[in-house]
């Protein structure tokens, strides 16, 4: 790896850092395009495994803060991942079939979608006391096992952490209010990514160098990221557009260019 294929992947990791501690989730969508396009792998293969383990990384290291501010409810994360991970590892070895433009034509549309979502209201959840027990297993069971299935299976196939999929899951399945559901979709990222980056890697399709790179920007990223954020945060909703309207772009370029 060059110089300046190296300063690329520390800059698109700070980026990345930025937006997830600016808009509070997202930057990881942001992840394969900027190591296809600006880092220069050369494989879509290379970067979804990369991605993978960097975002399972930066996941485990947010947890810690919201589990110690008692913002996870461990049971209906433990749960929602153990089916995430059976989707996870089905969709990367489908991912890993797939031929690599057309992969990448599919993560641009994922990318439109997730933009087009972000700029939706978000449903007003009314359950901050939920709790997955016997008692509430027969109407909590059907909804986290099918949703975590299918999120598992989209985070495998496209290595992302997919906390944009998780957090509305949660909230869809549960309706436990978002900074509940913020803090627990970190467990099931770092679950759906950990699982995504060992079957990338047991292939070979891991550049160790650039995600080592990609997690130290992360991190001063995040830092940077969480002061701007409280800086700002009476402008949240205007930075959630415009990160929406980005990633939109970025999609589009991405589909265009894989066409």
């Amino acid at each position: 790896m060059d110089t300046v294929s190296a300063i690329a992947a520390l800059l698109s990791g700070g980026l990345i850092g930025l937006v997830l501690g600016v808009v509070g989730g997202g930057g990881s969508i942001l992840a394969v395009p900027l190591l296809v396009y600006v880092v220069g792998i050369g494989s879509p293969h290379a970067a979804i495994g990369t991605a993978a383990v960097a975002v399972a990384a930066n996941a485990l290291a947010s947890l810690a803060g919201h589990a110690r501010g008692g913002r996870v409810k461990w049971r209906c994360a433990g749960v929602f991942a153990a089916s995430g991970v059976i989707g996870a590892a089905v969709g990367a070895e489908l991912g890993k079939a797939m031929d690599g433009e057309r992969l990448m034509a599919l993560f641009g549309m994922l990318m439109i979608g997730v933009g087009v979502s972000m700029l939706r209201k978000r449903r007003k959840a009314d359950a901050p006391d939920v709790r997955l027990t016997r008692e509430s297993a027969a109407v909590l069971l059907p909804r986290l096992v099918p949703i975590g299935l299918g999120v598992g299976l989209a985070a495998g196939f496209f290595g992302i952490g997919g906390g944009f999929l998780i957090v509305p899951g949660l909230i869809l399945a549960t309706a436990m209010p978002l900074v509940y559901a913020i803090g627990t979709s970190l467990v099931v990222v770092s679950a759906l990514g950990l699982t995504t980056a060992m079957s990338y890697a047991l292939s070979g399709l891991v550049d160790w160098g650039v995600t080592a790179l990609l997690i130290a920007g992360g991190i001063a990223g995040s830092v940077a990221g969480i002061r701007l954020g409280r800086a700002l945060a009476n402008r949240k909703g205007a930075l959630e557009k415009g990160f929406a309207a980005v990633v939109i772009a970025v999609g589009g370029y991405v589909l265009l260019s894989s066409l």
